[in-house]
């Protein structure tokens, strides 16, 4: 074999290695977006549990990470063009080739990644899944969207698209036309990376060394994303990883060190370890062993141990010993607040799970309300932007209750961002709120003191 021959085996081996370095990512994409989108299985639950994500490089990892949430992100924009390139409705028949596009228009109008590549390696995992007699069809799809998909991007209404009809038409019960549509741009935005310190007296120097910016309510903001693990301050639990508007209801209790506090519905144990940072002792409540498992983690990286005790206990049935003067119940709720962090939240849900999810929320703030001893202070909150999580379960709950009042929040206990606050005195914030800072969580909250 002469050298020209050796140097082309080797150059077609080096193809056939960057091919499968290539795919790779992909294939495993495909198998997660397939989980979320036809099975219905949460997008965080998907990517703790799949052991060949966890195996991958870092550089990999976040590339399939940033693939599988914008495709979530921008699902409806995306069907829309897949549709808009078939020669007929019916065309395309099997799902797993219909992910198989979404993926790769994704990556033509959505991700830094080549026109070329993204044909090809899609081309290529449609082979790979054994699909080869639709190799052809993934090729002259997006082909076509490569030529035709820029001009049907730019007439699309990209919020409308993007949001499933059912929640847009709560959103607009809620917050009229022009409301709806501002969160529904603002949750095509993805999320910063915010993080809760421990000790506020180290807030300054750890966001130097973050990179962070400083927010009026206390939290830390990093705008773009990185390996949390390998960030200063992780190994010695000077911070966690906490949305800024998730940060705030525990700081509603006041001063609480030395107090004995209820964290109702705790997992997975923000609050908690901002209760514990803040001097309480703690009792932290959930069903879920498995969530509280993260909680135990945390408290021992954090070094709060000592002021926390765990119950996994349905937290609707489970009763103090002496009548609490603090409780924090964050119920379980649609988290249709956190769609720009998990943008499978608007696909996994319903109509239907949100009435069951508005019962388990009555029945936890009945319960919460009949421990609290008086003189005592509650605070119920969720993350959903549904006025029936939120609003409408402190209207109910104070009409029937006429032993609570309510105590309205006050601007600068929130870093003076009076726009958070309605006209009841409840935080009310949406994800198009503070534009300019980039943004929040959607979150609501409320705080009740038990007068008789």
């Amino acid at each position: 074999m002469n050298l020209s021959e050796n140097t082309n085996e080797n150059e077609e081996t080096n193809n056939e290695t960057s091919d499968v370095d290539a795919i790779m990512p992909r294939r495993i994409a495909l198998d997660m977006l397939r989980n979320v989108v036809d099975r219905r299985n949460a997008l965080d639950v998907t990517l703790d549990g799949n052991e060949d994500f966890a195996n991958m490089e870092q550089r990999d990892r976040a590339f399939t990470r940033m693939l599988l949430t914008t495709t979530l992100r921008r699902l409806g924009q995306i069907d829309d063009l897949i549709n808009f390139a078939l020669d007929k409705p019916d065309q395309l028949r099997t799902p797993i080739i219909r992910n198989i596009l979404r993926l790769g228009v994704t990556q033509l109008f959505f991700m830094v990644v080549p026109d070329h590549a993204s044909v090809d390696t899609s081309v290529r995992l449609a082979e790979r899944m054994g699909m080869e007699k639709q190799m052809g069809f993934v090729n002259a799809i997006l082909r076509k969207l490569g030529r035709d998909g820029a001009a049907r991007i730019e007439r699309q209404d990209a919020s409308r698209l993007n949001t499933p009809e059912w929640l847009l038409k709560i959103w607009i019960e809620d917050y009229g036309l022009t409301g709806a549509a501002n969160i529904a741009e603002a949750n095509m935005n993805e999320a910063a990376l915010d993080f809760t310190v421990k000790d506020p007296s180290q807030r300054e120097n750890l966001a130097k060394a973050l990179q962070a910016k400083e927010l009026a309510t206390g939290s830390l903001r990093r705008e773009h994303g990185g390996n949390i693990r390998e960030m200063e301050g992780f190994d010695e639990g000077s911070w966690w990883i906490q949305d800024a508007s998730a940060a705030i209801p525990a700081t509603l209790l006041g001063d609480v060190s030395g107090q004995d506090v209820i964290d109702m519905c705790a997992a997975p144990g923000g609050k908690t370890l901002q209760l514990a940072a803040m001097g309480a002792n703690v009792t932290a409540i959930d069903r879920s062993a498995k969530r509280l498992k993260r909680l135990e983690e945390n408290l021992e990286r954090m070094g709060l141990t000592d002021k926390v005790k765990i119950e996994v206990a349905d937290a609707s049935q489970w009763k103090a010993i002496d009548a609490p003067q603090r409780i924090l119940l964050d119920a379980p709720c649609s988290a249709t607040g956190t769609i720009r962090r998990h943008p499978d939240t608007g696909y996994l849900k319903s109509p239907k799970d949100i009435a069951g999810l508005m019962a388990i929320q009555e029945r936890l703030l009945n319960h919460a309300g009949s421990m609290l001893g008086v003189g005592g202070l509650l605070i119920y909150c969720t993350c959903s932007l549904q006025k029936d999580e939120g609003e409408k379960q402190i209207d109910n709950f104070l009409s029937n209750h006429n032993n609570f009042e309510r105590i309205a929040i006050k601007p600068e206990e929130i870093g003076k961002y009076s726009e958070l606050i309605n006209e009841k005195g409840d935080l009310r914030i949406l994800p198009s709120h503070l534009p300019d800072l980039g943004g929040m969580d959607g979150f609501f909250v409320s705080r009740l003191t038990r007068v008789s």
